[in-house]
């Protein structure tokens, strides 16, 4: 199991756009690279990308929830495991 973490602080989201779907649902498959959230800082919108591919397990942030940089945002279930 790995984490996801947040490369800045700002504010967390899950999906591109309020009315659009999330990035990845919990229990979604993900590809090393993969955007799976942004994290919004004066009014730029920073993709969040995992370093190892896998499934997500659980998102750790709410929506819009504040983030700091280096907080575990998703876990991740490793593929080789």
């Amino acid at each position: 199991m790995s984490t996801v973490k947040a490369q800045q602080s700002g504010v967390f989201f899950r999906r591109p756009a309020p009315e659009a779907d999330p990035y990845v649902r919990e229990g979604g498959h993900i590809n090393a690279g993969q955007t799976i959230a942004v994290i919004e800082a004066v009014k730029t919108y920073n993709p969040v990308k995992s370093v190892a591919g896998g499934t997500v397990t659980r998102f750790l942030l709410a929506d819009g929830t504040e983030v700091a940089q280096g907080q575990e945002i998703a876990e991740v279930a490793d593929e080789n495991t």
